[in-house]
């Protein structure tokens, strides 16, 4: 959580004095709605769908995407689980694939992981920075495949002048409470596709055949589950989409500010960036020839008060410590299991992403704040630069 004032107090109490929380049932045009159509705006998309967290907008984008038993998606290896999950959670297999030094998916090895039950690939924008969609979107038009962008820690960022979420068929959000927005848990799914949205609108919420809108939808009704947001979390959302954009710059200005200041400063590269302009900003990332190195500089920066970290130990982002994945334990019931459920068995282990492993692991994360003053930025930055040159 970055930012959260006055401003949100006042949403959440317009709303209870309201006496409307649920956003059916009389809360039509209300708080929901109006999220829908802001986020809509902003992101570049003909349809938002707001709901409980970034897992469900997965999963509800692959129900859009019927997606099911037999289907393989393709994740990267450094993601947090719920993007293999939102997998199994539809009756499909994760395939997971490397990342290459940018910290993004690699197209190469996405290419190498394709087969004839490869239906979607999931390409996530970590820490803020951008995948090369550019190729990704290649990969999908030549093997006839469907991407599902998660931008859950990428709200507001963009590749190639469009937002990401809008570049793919559908796109992932979450508003938890360590994202880039937040409502504490939250989530939402875009897409153009009118059909894809019906389906995922109908799966997210199991009354969606009583609702004023379900007369003009052409998606035949079929039973959902419950994922619907209120009205109290949309109103928090509504204030924290009108910081977003100020937030987005600053951090980016910062990041700007290190880069330039540590430039030669010791023996570290920047890790690539697929576009530059449209990086939320929220993560330096630097990469060193070793671990070891690595590690005496995280160790140095924080004894001199600076907060750095690691991807590799960022456990339930790396792929090597998914263990329900990696023990194909997809479901709770043998009968909901997708490995179970399909007839090409796959074939997990802790070191079948090496280069992932190598790149989190020679990785070094230093943070922006959108808060902090110019002042502790340059105090930041010179206490990185004694601990760089000390190496």
């Amino acid at each position: 959580m970055y930012i959260i004032g006055e401003e949100e107090v006042e949403a959440v109490q317009r709303v209870i004095e309201s006496k409307q929380l649920f956003r059916y049932r009389g809360g039509e045009g209300g708080e929901s709605d109006s999220f829908e159509k802001e986020w809509s705006e902003k992101i570049g998309t003909k349809h938002t769908l707001a709901m409980t967290s970034g897992t469900a907008a997965l999963i509800a984008g692959l129900v859009g995407m019927d997606i099911g038993p037999g289907d393989e998606v393709i994740v990267p290896g450094y993601t947090f689980m719920a993007t293999p999950s939102a997998a199994l959670a539809v009756g499909a297999v994760p395939i997971i694939a490397e990342v290459d030094s940018s910290l993004t998916l690699d197209p190469k090895d996405v290419e190498r992981k394709i087969t004839e039950r490869t239906k979607v690939i999931i390409p996530v924008h970590m820490v803020g920075l951008p995948c090369n969609m550019d190729a990704i979107m290649d990969i999908a038009q030549r093997h006839n495949l469907k991407v599902l962008e998660d931008a859950c820690q990428a709200d507001g960022g963009s590749y190639g002048g469009k937002r990401l979420g809008a570049i793919g068929d559908a796109g992932a959000f979450s508003f938890n409470h360590f994202k880039i927005i937040t409502c504490g848990e939250g989530g939402a799914l875009v897409t153009d596709d009118r059909d894809l949205y019906e389906r995922a609108l109908i799966f997210h919420d199991g009354g969606a055949t009583f609702r004023d809108h379900a007369g003009a939808m052409r998606t035949p009704m079929f039973a959902g589950l419950n994922f619907r947001i209120n009205e109290i979390l949309s109103a928090i959302l509504r204030v924290q989409l009108t910081r977003l954009d100020p937030m987005l710059d600053a951090m980016l200005t910062e990041k700007r500010t290190l880069v330039d200041a540590l430039s030669g400063a010791g023996p570290f590269t920047f890790n690539p960036i697929h576009d530059i302009e449209g990086d939320c900003g929220t993560t330096l990332a630097l990469m060193f020839a070793d671990e070891a190195t690595n590690r005496r500089f995280i160790d140095g920066c924080r004894q001199a008060g600076v907060r750095a970290d690691t991807p590799i130990d960022s456990g339930i982002h790396v792929y090597s410590r998914w263990e329900p994945v990696l023990e194909q334990r997809g479901s709770h019931n043998p009968a909901f299991d997708a490995y179970q459920l399909t007839d090409s068995p796959v074939a997990y282990s802790k070191d079948m992403c090496p280069t992932t492993l190598d790149v989190l692991a020679r990785t070094a994360y230093l943070y922006t704040d959108p808060t902090r003053t110019r002042e502790n930025l340059m105090a930041m930055i010179d206490a990185v630069t004694q601990v760089a040159r000390d190496l």
